[in-house]
């Protein structure tokens, strides 16, 4: 096969370069180890910075988006039970996001790849990238009915998350990784129940962290901090809502219960890759970063490293020079760092911290919820980076 921008990974982020690469013209392969099903299903992230809504909209993928997406004016942060509602759109001159399953964006991508004719291969495994830093990568892979491939391209963009290959292909003496495992994880449901609060509800309880969400006006999405090595096998469903009412709970305010249909438990941790960049290998989304939930920054980080990326790949083709794919790298992780710090900011003020130091660190998170109360810079400082900065 020849094409000229082979992507590995047909999530949000590869879905969506695909497609923007597309309206200008520019052929793409995309190879996914996972089926159509599969990578559709997946309960992911839900709440979308409106420099993401902006570039969905731009990209004519967001009809489904605008009709069935809850835009978000406001996010709540509790601590012991005395809950402070931030108003994002009145702090950022009118900015706000938008809750709509990452699944959904992967559908309403995939489906408008398909109409287009796009060229998607699901099931593929065996993937792997030769001559990356060459002017001819070639990537290989064996198709689902068992026949073997290889794709020669111009350039090969990495979607393929934390555990792909894409990464790896970068030479250990080349990059250097950054991480940081936090010593708790996050049990995540989904709920067939209404939400309890049109906005959502990140809670800072002595017995650990809860957040409130939602999916749609039918289903919740909750989290509960809990040992990441603990098994969900010994979180049965009525132990999970008295605790989600233990740590959500306020005066007056009641937390709706309804049938858990889906539950899991993941761990949390702070990852970067540098550069993002090798050659002709390009790396976007989870297979350069990771953050932590708290800030629900990941797939709007994929959304900026692809939209990012496509520019620089029309420039290059449009005749106008390697500067955005030169600097692509740079430019990406200065978002990447601010976007991370943000995260970890969020999860140390709203998760408990065991250790000989938790008495003092629980005081400040306390001080810190109490200058949020207080004063419109913090409130300010928060709302700007939840719903996205657009100048990073």
């Amino acid at each position: 096969m020849r094409t000229q921008v082979a992507i590995v990974g047909a999530g949000p982020a590869g879905m969506l370069l695909s497609h923007l690469l597309h309206l200008q013209g520019i052929e793409s392969i995309v190879l996914e180890r996972r089926s159509r099903e599969y990578v559709q299903q997946r309960v992911r992230a839900g709440v979308l910075e409106q420099g993401t809504v902006d570039v969905l909209r731009e990209a004519g993928v967001s009809e489904r988006l605008d009709r069935q997406g809850h835009p978000h004016h406001g996010v709540n942060v509790q601590f012991d039970g005395e809950r402070l509602r931030i108003p994002l759109s009145e702090l950022t001159e009118g900015r706000s996001i938008t809750v709509y399953g990452q699944q959904e964006v992967v559908k309403d991508l995939a489906d408008r790849r398909e109409r287009d004719g796009g060229r998607v291969h699901y099931e593929a495994s065996d993937v792997s990238i030769e001559g990356p830093d060459t002017e001819q990568p070639l990537v290989r892979f064996t198709a689902n009915d068992g026949t073997n491939h290889e794709i020669r391209c111009d350039f090969v963009v990495g979607c393929d998350g934390f555990h792909g290959v894409s990464r790896k292909t970068i030479p250990e003496t080349v990059r250097t990784d950054y991480e940081r495992v936090y010593p708790f994880g996050w049990l995540g449901i989904l709920a067939e129940v209404p939400p309890s609060s049109e906005e959502l509800i990140y809670s800072n309880h002595v017995n650990g962290f809860a957040l409130q969400s939602l999916r749609s006006q039918e289903l919740s999405r909750m989290y509960l901090q809990c040992d990441p090595d603990d098994s969900i096998e010994n979180w049965s469903d009525e132990r999970i809502w008295a605790e989600l009412q233990t740590r959500l709970g306020t005066p007056g305010w009641e937390l709706r219960e309804g049938p858990i249909i889906d539950k899991s438990i993941s761990a949390l941790r702070s990852f970067v890759t540098e550069p993002m960049s090798y050659g002709r290998l390009f790396l976007a989304g989870d297979s350069a970063h990771i953050v932590p939930p708290t800030g629900a920054k990941g797939l709007n980080l994929a959304v900026a490293d692809v939209a990012r990326l496509a520019q620089a790949m029309t420039d290059f083709y449009s005749g106008n020079g390697t500067t955005g794919l030169d600097t692509y790298s740079e430019d990406c992780l200065r978002r990447v760092w601010r976007v991370q710090h943000f995260s970890w900011w969020m999860t140390s003020m709203t998760h408990r911290f065991d250790g000989p130091d938790a008495a003092f660190d629980r005081r400040l998170q306390r001080s810190q919820f109490d200058y949020l109360r207080t004063s419109k810079a913090a409130a300010t400082t928060l709302a700007e980076n939840y719903v996205g900065l657009a100048s990073v």
